[in-house]
């Protein structure tokens, strides 16, 4: 049902006031040029390609005579038309020096007169999915045409204040989220830094700091490996009838494969992955199942395992004892050496650390929020749903 005040169309329902124009209507294509290996320099002017548009600064450059048109400057709005879906394909403003396009890549000469440019990006980003399905190639690498790309539609609010007011909106969410994402980053050095200075078990001069012990992890834990999936007690939800995560050798969600109706461990241990990525290191207390080659380190005397945790992912790089997949065994890990303080100082340690994660978790929730809210006004203010103006 459409309400009063909009008209159905190919791109949705709209205001009736609103406008349907082909990006061939509102734009000019302009391909980039295919620079051969043998034409690139150390000097000249930098070759912008898909990776460039990604956040690469590595760039090659061009010292020879080329056509005017494929010059990019600052600001310029382009659109990689063969790339991977959800990161390189798609949309890109270009944030650099003068530069020339490569070819895979359109620069896109907005009429002003036809759409705010501002607008016509956002409306963009909110195309590039259903362009992405449209396009030709492989499920992760597609490509499209320029006719095809000319033909594709957007939806145009007929005056410029209310495509500027939209726009605004939208560019300042993205500068709100891009912000967050800045000071993550930043968060993420820090607790980094703070890592290789804690976690640092020498002094000044190249001995082991005082009162610190270098023991093997096979004197300090008790290491065993996960069991078969029981399945006749396995359940892909969560509730109170299967209440105990169940883990897996899986880096997302820290190795979360399901729940169970039993467990197997309680209390402080850390977790290895012993197959495919091997030596990822969690420290887990609370009551849980394991499965599969995941090794699971439970101390036999006064150890933090957050401390310990962390020291493993940062210090340790395991070798692989397979030919084939990766895998690490018991006996194999129980050889590493890893240094200690005393209990308390790795406790304070394990605590600083804790603190920064939460920290990060934090930003990284209200992160979340702020992309589902853009995602959420783009649906509605690229649509006309919510009138600016």
């Amino acid at each position: 049902m459409i309400k009063a005040g909009y008209k159905q169309t190919e791109v949705g329902g709209i205001p009736e006031d609103w406008d349907i124009k082909t990006i061939g209507q509102i734009c000019r294509l302009i391909n980039g040029r295919g620079f051969k290996p043998f034409e690139w320099k150390n000097d000249g002017l930098p070759i912008i390609r898909i990776q460039n548009l990604n956040g690469s600064d590595e760039f090659n450059y061009y010292d020879g005579i080329y056509d005017k048109k494929i010059e990019i400057e600052n600001g310029q709005l382009l659109f990689a038309w063969s790339g991977s879906r959800g990161t390189s394909f798609g949309p890109h403003v270009w944030r650099g020096s003068l530069g020339l396009l490569n070819y895979h890549t359109w620069k896109m000469v907005v009429k002003e007169n036809e759409v705010d440019a501002e607008f016509f990006l956002h409306a963009l980003k909110q195309q590039t999915k259903f362009i992405e399905d449209n396009a030709h190639g492989a499920s992760a690498l597609v490509h499209t045409q320029k006719w095809e790309m000319e033909g594709f539609e957007v939806a145009l609010p007929s005056t410029k204040p209310e495509q500027t007011a939209i726009a605004k909106a939208l560019s300042d969410t993205d500068a709100l989220i891009q912000s967050l994402s800045q000071l993550i980053a930043k968060k993420r050095q820090i607790k980094q830094g703070a890592m290789q200075s804690l976690l640092n078990p020498y002094d000044e001069t190249g001995e082991l700091k005082s009162g610190w012990v270098v023991k093997n992890l096979g004197d300090i834990f008790e290491i065993t490996a996960g069991g078969d999936l029981r399945k006749s007690e396995f359940s892909d939800v969560q509730n109170e009838n299967y209440p105990y995560p169940i883990y897996s050798n899986a880096h997302t969600k820290e190795g979360l494969y399901g729940y169970c109706q039993t467990y197997d461990y309680e209390g402080q241990v850390i977790t290895i992955s012993a197959r495919g990525g091997i030596g990822y290191a969690v420290s887990r207390n609370h009551k849980f199942a394991a499965i599969g080659r995941l090794l699971i380190l439970k101390p036999n005397q006064n150890t933090e395992c957050r401390y310990v945790a962390e020291y493993i992912n940062l210090k340790i790089e395991f070798a692989n004892e397979s030919t084939s997949v990766p895998q690490l065994t018991a006996p194999q890990v129980a050889k590493y050496k890893i240094s200690l303080p005393q209990y308390k100082e790795q406790t304070k340690t394990a605590q600083i650390l804790t603190d920064m994660d939460t920290e990060i978790t934090t930003l990284e929730t209200k992160l979340s929020k702020y992309q589902k809210i853009k995602q959420g006004m783009m649906q509605n203010l690229l649509t006309g749903r919510i009138r600016l103006v």
